[in-house]
């Protein structure tokens, strides 16, 4: 590579302290905003995070990772909570309780129940594992009256969980592939499926059924 080259390209590539800069909090508000607003697929983020932090050399970068993502998931997840339960406080409700009811089906919130009913807080730590899982549990708890101190200790194992299940994903593609890219489309690949084959298989299931 020619110096002229060479030089191009390190202004073109961000360096680590500025990647690290710039994508913990990005990292931290994306995982926070999707706690929030179920829609950002916050388990591929991690993942994604996970393989660049892989492929960095600065040290404790995975560690970080796996701090801001679990922070900002229980942070968001606590808010979230909250809202609810202000939600069902207010005789008129609120946006954000309706928001969690209408990621709750029937079916879900019954099995959510039921098991919240047998297991306590351990059923936080799975919602949190399973896709989809996380919000019929948490509107399990607040129909059950959960006070927001046992919720948050139980939800802290839960986010916990979830960030090193996610982070070994990233860190799986990170070491499969030479470039970070590469493992990032991986990861995130895998984490799609991950997302999509329970409800896949649940539709399979009914299909038979009927």
């Amino acid at each position: 590579m020619t110096p002229s080259l060479s030089a191009a390209v390190t202004t073109v590539v961000p360096t680590e302290s500025t990647q690290q800069a710039i994508g913990y909090p990005s990292l931290f508000l994306l995982v926070l905003m999707g706690a929030l607003v179920p829609v950002v697929p916050t388990g591929a983020l991690v993942s994604s995070a996970a393989v660049v932090a892989f492929h960095q050399t600065a040290p404790f970068s995975l560690l970080l990772v796996f701090v801001t993502a679990s922070l900002a998931a229980f942070l968001g997840d606590v808010a979230l909570y909250w809202l609810g339960r202000r939600g069902l406080a207010s005789k008129n409700g609120s946006r954000w309780l309706e928001a969690i009811r209408s990621r709750a089906p029937e079916e879900r919130l019954a099995q959510a129940q039921a098991k919240l009913t047998d297991h306590g807080t351990a059923v936080l730590v799975v919602s949190r594992l399973v896709p989809a899982g996380r919000i019929p549990v948490m509107l399990a708890c607040l129909l059950a009256t959960w006070p927001l101190r046992r919720f948050a200790r139980g939800n802290l194992p839960a986010c916990l969980a979830w960030a090193v299940t996610y982070q070994l994903i990233g860190i799986l593609g990170g070491s499969l592939f030479p470039e970070p890219w590469e493992g990032v489309v991986a990861a995130v690949v895998l984490t799609v499926v991950i997302s999509v084959a329970p409800s896949l298989w649940r539709r399979v299931r009914r299909t038979r059924a009927a």
